[in-house]
């Protein structure tokens, strides 16, 4: 069971020396110990390294100190902490041996060595060993002269990790120059750490059985809650239960448990159109194989063509999500479960600090007859894992690819190391979207290295990608070109009439007759329209609006405020009409069935009640501040 340390920043958790293996519960299923503490960097929500992770790993240590033959057979685990892409602490016996990073600016994988690294490599390593004069003082994030090296052992590169001898020391160290320069260097070895030789220690083989059996307690406990949770919210219903089944760990720890807890459960995938063909395999064989009904819902190609209206997604700008997603999942579930539906959701609080406050039970905003329940909200990922190990649940072969989550295939939120292997493994994939991202980029006046480097998935870039364009001397602009201009003509200002006014022009691409934005201008007050001269007069509570076809807009109200939220309205009202996507989440969100689609929304003056909610739903106004600069 963990704890925190707010001090340090550290999650405290336990070891058991004996069995070899993480607990996760208070004590060892096998042996009863309490295990031993030890503290990783918060959020602490690490996760056994499978296949490919634990190769990637051993690929390294053998490229450094030829002795990766050391972690075979070892248990490994990985604690992902922020960073500017991939940063797994790696932990190996309740020790952190080393910090996985990838390079965004190298484009591969590095090993950062820690003092227990070097205190369980030196014996063994054959190359990376530097030995040194003896020295005396603190010697961590000193950086030594070449003179005082006394033998290398192998050739390195700037950057490489080392592992240092002084003394009775071992250190944990990188080469600031290359091994040809070690010498001469008047800054040649970094130490990133020290530790006294008598420390050194030995990995001990563990099995991912050990694992499971070692906290088969925990497990029994928190799919107990699990189950109890569920079951105790469904029986004061009488609405049918889904489990959203995206193909991912995470959905599948919440099979297990709702397999327990409901006897009639149907699953339900939505194929955004840009799944990975393993994760389409893998839910239908799956659902196939444990007898479950299946439900579907395809977005198919509506990617694809609404891409150049929106351009790329981006972390900050995920559209793709609402057309891709929401849209053919709020769909199906109006056709299929017109009375509503409670479903399962495997959303875990560590995973984003958007999540970090959820509650057990959740209406979802944009499917208004879903019910959501989060049965595993506070597990971390080892829990996760030992669940689906314990039950003996078949999971997506991906994850043994070195892929940390399952999602889009180019989803801008996916580690740009991860971008890598889907290189790798679906090169016609990787291939299709980075010639979309670079044409798209040399039309907004980018380059390859924008797109080469990541810089696309931002709208607005983070701290870390300005450095780092500074660093690779790439002129970026601090927010991404592909915004719509908004040109303010006046802003807020008192009217001679009486009240405040503000007036601007919009410049969005015109795919839509004007009198689409006359409909959507009809949920916020009663409008009238010229179609010849494409004018438009909308009034609202205290406020007016007025919308030509160019694009202006100009917005009256009693006060500044009210002035401001019509004007906005006004432009929002453009963007929805010539922007929209069909989606449909609008139509679904209407209570009084005032709209309907044909080339955008139509709107029954009659039934509408201005009351906002279409406007809340809408993916173009929600992103409204992304899209318009």
């Amino acid at each position: 069971m963990a704890h925190s340390d707010p001090r340090h920043g550290k999650v405290t958790y336990r070891w058991c020396d004996h069995c070899n293996t993480l607990l996760l519960g208070q004590k060892c299923s096998i042996c009863s110990s309490p295990g031993r503490e030890f503290s990783v960097s918060r959020p602490g929500d690490f996760r056994p390294a499978l296949t490919g992770s634990a190769d990637q790993l051993r690929r390294l240590v053998e490229k450094h100190f030829r002795c990766g033959e050391r972690l075979n057979g070892v248990a490994i685990f990985l604690n992902k902490v922020a960073g500017e892409d991939r940063v797994d602490e790696v932990i190996v016996q309740g020790r952190t041996i080393a910090v996985l990073r990838f390079d965004v600016q190298r484009q591969e994988l590095l090993l950062d060595l820690k003092e227990d690294g070097a205190l369980l490599l030196f014996k063994h390593a054959k190359k990376g060993i530097v030995k040194l004069k003896p020295l005396r003082g603190h010697l961590q994030g000193k950086n030594l002269a070449g003179d005082q090296v006394l033998e290398a052992n192998g050739e390195f590169s700037a950057g490489d990790p080392l592992i240092a001898l002084t003394g009775n020391l071992v250190c944990a160290a990188s080469a600031r120059v290359p091994s040809s320069q070690l010498r001469t260097a008047e800054k040649a070895v970094h130490i990133a750490g020290a530790a006294n030789a008598e420390g050194a220690w030995e990995a001990g083989k563990s099995e991912a059985r050990a694992f499971v059996e070692a906290n088969v307690e925990h497990l029994k406990v928190i799919e107990s809650k699990g189950v109890s949770d569920i079951k105790s919210f469904v029986s004061q219903q009488k609405l049918p239960v889904t489990l959203s089944f995206s193909g991912g760990k995470d959905s599948l720890a919440c099979y297990g448990l709702a397999k327990k807890a409901v006897k009639d459960l149907t699953l339900i995938f939505v194929n955004t159109g840009l799944e990975f063909p393993e994760t389409i395999r893998y839910v239908h064989q799956f659902a196939l194989a444990h007898g479950d009904k299946l439900l579907e819902a395809n977005a198919g190609s509506i990617f694809w063509e609404q891409v150049k209206a929106f351009g790329p997604p981006a972390k900050d700008f995920r559209w793709c999500c609402k057309v891709c997603k929401l849209a053919p999942l709020t769909d199906i579930i109006e056709r299929t479960y017109a009375e509503g539906t409670i479903t399962i959701e495997g959303n875990r609080a560590l995973e984003s600090f958007a999540r970090s406050g959820m509650e057990f039970v959740e209406r979802n905003p944009f499917v208004p007859n879903q019910v959501v329940l989060n049965p595993i909200r506070g597990w971390i990922a080892a829990d996760v894992w030992a669940y689906i190990w314990w039950k003996g649940l078949e999971y997506n072969p991906l994850y043994e690819q070195d892929f940390e989550r399952i999602g889009c295939y180019l989803c801008p939120s996916c580690l740009a190391s991860e971008w890598r292997t889907t290189k790798d493994i679906h090169p016609d994939l990787h291939r299709q979207w980075t010639e979309h991202l670079r044409t798209w980029a040399k039309e907004s006046g980018g380059s390859d290295d924008f797109v080469r480097y990541g810089f696309w998935r931002w709208k607005v870039l983070p701290a870390k990608m300005r450095l780092l364009a500074e660093n690779i001397k790439l002129q970026v602009p601090k927010q991404r070109a592909d915004r719509l201009k908004l040109t303010m003509v006046k802003g807020i200002s008192p009217c001679i009439t009486g009240g405040y006014s503000i007036e601007g022009v919009i410049a969005v691409p015109r795919r839509r007759p004007f009198l689409r934005v006359v409909e959507v201008l009809k949920t916020v007050g009663k409008t009238k329209c010229s179609e010849e001269y494409e004018i438009a007069l909308t009034k609202g509570n205290e406020a007016t609006i007025k919308a030509f076809g160019g694009g202006q807009v100009v917005a009256t109200g009693a006060t500044p405020e009210k002035a401001a939220n019509a004007f906005e309205a006004g432009v929002k009202a453009f963007l929805r009409a010539e922007l929209c996507t069909m989606c449909g989440i609008c139509v679904k969100n209407c209570k009084r069935r005032a709209i309907t689609l044909k080339d955008g929304p139509l709107v029954d003056e009659e039934l509408c009640s201005q009351c906002g909610k279409c406007t809340e739903a809408c993916v173009v106004a929600h992103y409204y501040d992304k899209l318009v600069t």
